[in-house]
């Protein structure tokens, strides 16, 4: 039988094959500081056919055509490979979609978000493509950019919790994040994000525990949703044949009380579809309490109750968040090996805060260039 014909993907587009039998598709991108929008392409991509390759960027081809990356290229492999709707990655992915590159991975067709990408001197990454007829779009998620998360760390302000109308501090550097000399990009702007029940749908597995599953319960904040996280949940995948990992996320008030400053810096609906995207995870606990209870325990038939290796904070009286499992004797602490936080990676960004800033404006200045041109052809043809 001859091999199934699929799709290919570069960490910034993606191929998906037709949705028949046996067809299998991919994607390309960058997938820098991988969050729940990216998480969401990938989800339309894969629903238009039945196998998703992801092609991503190496840093070398990222830092010349689009900046320095946040991550190394190992850890985002790592981290789209961690994505439950992606069959599989292609790595060092070339930054231009060729009709070559959908062959070598026997793709029908390439699928990339409805904002445009670039090269250095300005042309679509996508244009052959296009013109072969080989290429599909999926709606790019509101609300959400690798640009604003940048500019919330960059300012370390508790605005993006609240009203962001409210603090100008936070409107004047978007500003100046989201506008060229010129005006303003739709695909670099930010927009807030409006959580709604379908998207948590779309993004939940919707699997009850079946008997002989494992129900391991797993707390934190799940800030930024990392490598970090990954590596500590497919340790945690592997304690058990049948794990059913169930993750508690804590309020964004809660976060903030052992965290400070301005964590999190994605609020509660955020985090929830970023832990809910992952593949190791299979429910999640919208606003846990901090202290791990009986009832939470005997609720949900909880079997095992994991930590990783960073400090636990006493809950507000003092005491032990993990005193009930701990008296159960089903509390583990797992070593994920990882050494990246949060913490971590706010501090590489603000490290390169020039570089990023020197990045979205150029970015924003080359989409606004493309936008004047193809408002001329459209006056043209009138």
């Amino acid at each position: 039988r001859p091999r199934p014909r699929r799709g290919a993907a570069e960490a910034a587009g993606l191929i998906a094959a037709e949705p028949v039998s046996n067809r299998r598709a991919p994607g390309p991108g960058t997938y820098d500081m991988v969050h729940y929008g990216h998480s969401n392409q990938l989800r339309q991509a894969r629903a238009m056919g039945d196998y998703l390759i992801v092609g991503v960027h190496t840093d070398e081809e990222i830092a010349k055509h689009k900046g320095p990356p946040v991550f190394t290229q190992e850890e985002r492999y790592k981290m789209v490979q961690a994505i439950k709707w992606v069959d599989e990655i292609a790595p060092g992915a070339p930054y231009v979609t060729t009709l070559e590159t959908l062959d070598k991975y026997s793709c029908d067709f390439c699928v990339h978000g409805d904002d445009i990408t670039l090269t250095i001197d300005g042309k679509d990454t996508y244009e052959e493509v296009k013109t072969a007829g080989r290429y599909r779009e999926c709606k790019r998620t509101q609300g959400v950019s690798t640009t604003d998360l940048v500019g919330r760390m960059l300012l370390m302000t508790k605005a993006h919790h609240s009203n962001i109308d409210e603090d100008l501090d936070y409107r004047k550097h978007t500003d100046n994040f989201g506008k060229g000399p010129k005006g303003h990009s739709p695909w670099t702007g930010v927009s807030q994000f409006l959580q709604t029940s379908q998207k948590i749908i779309q993004f939940a597995s919707g699997k009850e525990p079946q008997p002989g599953d494992t129900i391991i319960y797993v707390a934190g904040a799940f800030d930024l949703f990392h490598v970090g996280h990954v590596d500590f949940l497919e340790k945690v995948h592997q304690l058990a044949e049948k794990p059913y990992i169930i993750a508690g996320l804590h309020f964004d008030q809660e976060v903030n009380r052992y965290k400070g400053k301005n964590y999190p810096i994605m609020n509660i609906h955020e985090r929830t579809l970023s832990v809910l995207a992952c593949r190791y995870v299979s429910e999640v606990v919208i606003g846990a309490p901090y202290a791990v209870t009986a009832d939470l325990l005997d609720h949900f038939r909880v079997t095992l109750v994991c930590h990783g290796m960073t400090e636990v904070v006493p809950d507000k009286d003092g005491s032990d968040p993990y005193e009930e499992p701990k008296q159960r004797g089903i509390f583990q602490l797992v070593d994920s090996g990882s050494n990246l936080t949060t913490d971590l990676i706010v501090q590489r960004i603000i490290k390169n805060r020039l570089e990023f800033e020197a990045r979205n404006q150029k970015k924003e200045a080359k989409e606004l260039a493309v936008l004047e041109a193809m408002r001329r052809l459209e006056e043209e043809k009138h």
